[in-house]
């Protein structure tokens, strides 16, 4: 009986261990699967003040606070930056209606997604005697062809009545030379961006008009429609780190980083203390005039072939 009892013990004792084994192994396995490795933006700027914001963004740490890694790179002419966009290596770029209707018009798919903040002056030599729009007739104004400096010196052009006939446009592509070119008074006048027109009048040049006074933004935001459709939610985090940016430098005196714009921006070293800036606006969608307004100029000239629309070149996926 004793001997029964042992056996009856040790195979209950067996069962329970094979139960308590099964219901081990019925519990959720753990959670192996990796998680997805976080994209990284990367944006194209040049070294004007259209950069700035993405600039601090990234300083600051807004990038990161927003969930979104970001690369910055940094190009020294726009044409450089437009090879590297349409070969894929960024995903969005500081630019101009001018280059997105180009892009579009080779088959490049990219959209507008806000407009930028830039400004840009046309400025008289010290020596050229020109201190007024009215005054630029018959004299010589160095730009470079069929971009946004062209289309903005035709803009204030007209502003004052005057056609093509009336000016005489010396091609000079690279705005280190247009800005040498002034300050020696080997043209009269010149269309130049920031922070180069504030460097020219630092050292005697006159401002005779600017776009901002006009209400002429052609400059935008862009990204490839792969990047838009595959990392939408990055580049909400990017807008908003933008914006967050926006609000830094319209309550931060400008001397308090104008060392950063020297270094990571490109701002002349020896302009760091008269450094001028946009009052920045935080991300919104370009006005349909000027867009409109750009391709008209752009079918006017032949630039393009086809006949884009306002909604042929813009997401408003992200601004309003």
């Amino acid at each position: 009986m004793k001997k029964s009892l042992v056996c009856l013990l040790a195979a209950l004792n067996i069962f329970t261990f094979a139960a308590c084994s099964k219901g081990a192994n019925t519990q959720p396995a753990a959670n192996t699967q990796k998680e997805e490795p976080k994209k990284t933006i990367t944006i194209g700027v040049l070294p004007d003040t259209d950069s700035v914001p993405f600039v601090i963004a990234d300083k600051q740490g807004y990038f990161k606070n927003a969930g979104v890694d970001v690369k910055i790179e940094q190009f020294k002419s726009a044409k450089d930056r437009d090879s590297a966009f349409q070969s894929g290596k960024l995903d969005g770029v500081i630019t101009d209606v001018l280059a997105v209707a180009f892009a579009k018009e080779g088959g490049f798919d990219v959209k507008i997604t806000s407009k930028t903040d830039g400004n840009y002056k046309l400025l008289a030599g010290k020596q050229s005697g020109i201190d007024s729009l009215e005054k630029l007739k018959g004299k010589s104004v160095a730009i470079s062809q069929n971009t946004l400096i062209e289309y903005a010196t035709d803009k204030l052009a007209q502003s004052a009545n005057f056609t093509d006939k009336d000016i005489k446009k010396e091609i000079v592509p690279q705005i280190p030379t247009r800005l040498e070119m002034l300050q020696n008074g080997k043209v009269d006048t010149a269309t130049l961006p920031e922070p180069m027109a504030s460097l020219a009048v630092k050292n005697g040049a006159v401002v005779i008009d600017s776009t901002d006074k006009h209400g002429i933004n052609p400059g935008v935001m862009a990204f490839t429609s792969k990047a838009i459709k595959e990392s939408s939610k990055e580049i909400k985090a990017v807008y908003k780190a933008y914006n967050d940016a926006v609000d830094y430098l319209n309550k931060e005196p400008v001397a308090s980083f104008a060392d950063l714009l020297v270094k990571e921006v490109g701002f002349p070293e020896d302009m760091k203390n008269s450094i001028v800036l946009p009052k920045y606006t935080k991300a919104q969608m370009s006005k349909e005039k000027d867009v409109t307004e750009v391709l008209d100029w752009m079918k006017s000239k032949n630039l393009i072939k086809n006949s884009y629309t306002f909604k042929d070149l813009i997401s408003e996926e992200f601004v309003k």
